[in-house]
């Protein structure tokens, strides 16, 4: 009866690893596509404009991102690298990591400039916080308080 129940257990572990794999892989495929997407139309313009008038503070804010000359861009090439790096699945908790920064600022944003877009900005924040907790093995060593030395 205890090899039954052993090879019972044995069974159900897999699907639950096959479960949690494709939900790792669907949630990193979601993102990265997002990103790739949206680094893609903001350095090339290949998509339509939206008709939405942005609110003033957030127009504002825009506006001054695309003035520096430097920092649109860079956040757009950002964003397209993360997104290959994602859906190509290499350097994965790297991509994790350059996208912290925008997540922080797009979430600010949404708050507190333009509300409407409050649903999407969580839901992707939902995704990259999944994915960090699935690779959360390779944030252990930038996590410790007192990492050795190489």
């Amino acid at each position: 009866m205890t090899s039954e129940v052993t090879m019972n257990l044995q069974i159900a572990k897999p699907a639950t690893s096959r479960i949690a794999r494709v939900a790792t892989g669907s949630a990193r495929v979601l993102l990265g596509l997002l990103f790739f997407v949206s680094g893609f139309n903001g350095l090339f313009h290949v998509l339509p404009e939206p008709s939405a008038q942005l609110p003033a503070g957030a127009a504002a804010f825009a506006g001054a991102l695309m003035a520096t000359g430097y920092m649109f861009p860079l956040i757009m090439g950002t964003q397209l690298i993360v997104g290959s790096l994602l859906l190509v699945n290499r350097f994965v908790p790297l991509a994790l990591t350059l996208l912290a920064p925008f997540m922080v600022n797009s979430i600010a944003f949404h708050v507190f400039l333009e509300p409407t877009g409050r649903p999407m900005a969580f839901i992707v924040l939902a995704l990259q916080l999944f994915l960090v907790w699935r690779y959360r093995r390779a944030y252990a060593v930038l996590l410790s308080s007192r990492a050795a030395q190489a």
